[in-house]
């Protein structure tokens, strides 16, 4: 009897390996730089509010085993969705929906290749699951992040089926948590591709410059196996640099080499150059650019020289079609809007933005700030919350290191102060810290105090000391009345380090005129004296090094519940949803004009 039942738990742990989906792998450097096909385009997909795809087995799609058999679902003749793209902006149905779709679709493999292939997602929100020819063969959580899947040894020769569970729902345990302030865009929202590699190829590198010296280029690149004595090629062209590496027993290679008469990247010289990694069969071109990037007192330094951050945020979102950016027409598109204003820097608000924004903003000569999601409400207490942002970061810095256009590290926005909070956050800094040190790092704060006996807003938290400049996220005029006259509002806050204002602003409706001094007019006449009060107030902070309002384009948010001035838009934009632009949006692009 013994032995009967510990062949029968042996076997159903033979049974839950075999189902039971592994975590995706963190995506490989440079994907468009790839042998790759893409797999967009139209899929077929079933809604399952209640998750019974389960327990029907959906994702195996089992053939019929006589006249008398049949299915409970059909992915054939039924709702077709567009990859990229989110669920929400496809259907008037799907508008709101919070739950799981299955989408699915064939692809055709020659299995006479012998290298590696790889299914690579940009992003899938939030969670998900990837099945292969009726078997789970991994699943992912975080819906900005990429992520890829070795499928070498799971694909068949010839015709393949793949399915993907993807899941919105929101929880507590999630980064974002339960409560934020944009839309939660369902579905396979960037680009699927299928790669393929030789069987030992180049992995990942990073190619940036020094953080203090302008003319030492650091170099680190490891294979995908860990094999010692291998040659790594290095080579930049244009610089006449070409400079052999070796690995170590890990199979990395890490090389510091001297570039002469190298033209530093900058916003009004956004210089890149070819640079080519290779080693035994495989090798990878791209574009990178080269600058560096510091603090001094009070001061941000790009290339040496003071640098005043004009900046601006947007989500990713195409408001006129209600739905998320997606393509390289949609960064150009968002991007070019930005440039008009005027601004420097970008920051991508709240969450890792595709690749062809953070590609486009670098040849645009536009600054990136970058984040995860750790926006207010999240769950501190959580060791798996921690884990979750750890690898969320490393997903995110992995991606993007090599930009250098990606100039700051966002840690944290508008989190309130607690010892698990302030533990969580250093441990978020460290790690960053241990993937990369040529970007600054910062966190937005909304926890300042006035102080009304010496017109002076003062912050008391821990976590600026851990920070190369501080940001703040203040909506004077609006969430707070003037305690003062504006130009007479004080800033006591981290004076011995940069300040940049990265929130400020209203809402207004575009064309709705009202009195100027009444925030409830909702007016564009409001949100321009705003704007004016606000810039009077700026010329008052001894350490100010940058502003940034708060948003570039009216944005989507359920949160928005009047039914007149917002109707679930938060219209804070200086360019409302159809694409005009505000009375504020002149004030701003002035006075960038002028600094």
């Amino acid at each position: 009897m013994k032995n009967t039942c510990t062949v029968a738990i042996a076997i159903l742990i033979g049974l839950i390996s075999n189902t039971l989906p592994c975590a995706a792998q963190y995506a490989m450097t440079n994907v468009y730089g790839r042998d790759h096909i893409l797999l967009n385009g139209k899929w077929n997909a079933v809604i399952d509010p209640y998750k019974h795809g389960h327990k029907i087995l959906i994702y195996n799609d089992r053939p019929l085993k006589g006249k008398t058999d049949f299915k409970e679902y059909a992915w054939e003749g039924g709702l077709r969705l567009n990859v990229p793209s989110d669920w929400n902006s496809q259907q008037a149905e799907l508008n709101y929906y919070e739950g799981t779709i299955w989408y699915a679709r064939h692809f055709n493999v020659n299995k006479e290749f012998k290298g590696n292939l790889f299914l690579h997602f940009g992003a899938v929100n939030y969670r998900c699951t990837v099945y292969l020819n009726g078997v789970a063969v991994g699943s992912h959580e975080g819906g900005f992040t990429p992520f890829q899947i070795d499928i070498t040894d799971k694909v068949s020769a010839g015709n393949n089926f793949l399915v993907v569970e993807a899941n919105n729902t929101r929880s507590a345990d999630a980064i974002p948590a339960l409560h934020y302030d944009w839309w939660n865009y369902g579905g396979i929202t960037r680009d699927v591709m299928l790669i393929r590699t030789p069987k030992v190829f180049i992995d990942n590198y990073f190619i940036q410059l020094d953080k203090e010296h302008s003319d030492l280029i650091r170099a680190e690149v490891k294979l995908s196996e860990k094999l010692a004595g291998k040659s790594i090629t290095v080579e930049i062209p244009e610089l006449r640099l070409k400079e052999q590496l070796l690995t170590d027993a890990n199979g990395k290679a890490i090389a510091t080499f001297k570039a002469k008469k190298l033209i530093r990247w900058s916003p009004k010289n956004p210089k890149l150059y070819q640079v080519r990694v290779s080693s035994g069969e495989d090798s990878v071109e791209e574009q990178i650019g080269f600058r560096n990037i510091q603090v001094e007192g009070t001061q941000i330094m790009l290339n040496g020289e003071p640098f005043f951050y004009k900046g601006i945020s947007f989500h990713e979102e195409i408001a006129s079609r209600k739905g998320r950016a997606y393509s390289q027409e949609d960064a150009l598109l968002l991007l070019t809007e930005a440039k008009e204003l005027g601004v420097n820097v970008i920051r991508l608000a709240h969450y890792p933005q595709n690749e062809y924004i953070i590609r486009q903003a670098e040849k645009m000569g536009i600054l990136l700030w970058e984040e995860i999601p750790i926006w207010q409400g999240i769950d501190f207490t959580n060791e798996q919350t921690f884990e979750k942002a750890k690898n969320m970061y490393a997903e995110m810095v992995m991606r993007d290191r090599n930009r250098c256009a990606l100039s700051f590290w966002g840690i944290a926005n508008e989190t309130a102060v607690s010892d698990v909070r302030n533990r969580f956050l250093k441990r978020i800094i460290e790690h960053c810290k241990s993937m990369d040190t040529t970007r600054l790092i910062t966190a937005a704060f909304d926890n300042m105090k006035f102080n009304a006996e010496t017109n002076t807003f003062e912050l008391i938290d821990p976590l600026p000391a851990y920070l190369d400049f501080v940001s703040i996220n203040k909506y004077m005029g609006w969430y707070m009345p003037w305690p003062t006259q504006p130009a007479k509002v004080h800033w006591n806050v981290a004076i011995d380090k940069p300040l940049v204002f990265s929130e400020f602003g209203c809402e207004a409706q575009y064309g709705q005129s009202g009195d100027p001094s009444i925030p409830g007019s909702w007016s564009e006449d409001y949100q321009e004296q705003l704007y004016r009060d606000n810039l009077a107030m700026f010329s008052q902070v001894p350490n100010l090094a940058g502003i940034s309002p708060w948003i570039l384009f009216d944005f989507r948010s359920p949160r928005r519940l009047h039914p007149v001035n917002q109707g679930c838009w938060n219209k804070k934009g200086l360019i409302s949803d159809g694409g005009y632009r505000k009375k504020a949006w002149y004030v701003i692009r002035d006075y960038y004009n002028k600094h």
